[in-house]
């Protein structure tokens, strides 16, 4: 499951859980660039529970929104990941220090709150 709801004006929140079909990933997808069309320094909450690899199918419907998920970045300022598998959050880590401007910190799971702390500070 892919779930992408926008919580404010500038906040998405984002849960993972299990296996993406094709189908998920093409909703949660268009979900997520038509939430973020208007953000300036946006914000989102990403929780990542069970993951596994996606359906084939998933992954090629992500590589046909590339250029819409690149120019997306540059409307995000701050990325929360929590997630339960260490190299998930190490790996959120490293594309933070590979993404200009875009800063993103990571967390076990059960931090939930102070990850939503640590993103909602200026």
């Amino acid at each position: 499951m892919l779930e992408i709801v926008k919580t404010s004006e500038n906040r998405i929140d984002i849960h993972l859980t299990g296996k993406v079909t094709s189908a998920e990933m093409a909703i949660a997808l268009d979900d997520l660039i038509e939430a973020s069309q208007s953000f300036e320094k946006g914000k989102m909450f990403y929780v990542i529970e069970d993951f596994q690899m996606p359906e084939l199918g998933a992954i090629a419907v992500e590589f046909s929104r590339l250029p819409k998920l690149f120019s997306l970045i540059s409307k995000f300022s701050k990325c929360a990941v929590v997630a339960n598998a260490s190299w998930l959050r190490t790996v959120a880590e490293i594309e933070g220090a590979l993404i200009p401007g875009l800063e993103i910190k990571s967390f076990e799971m059960g931090m939930e709150i102070a990850a939503q702390e640590w993103l909602e500070k200026a």
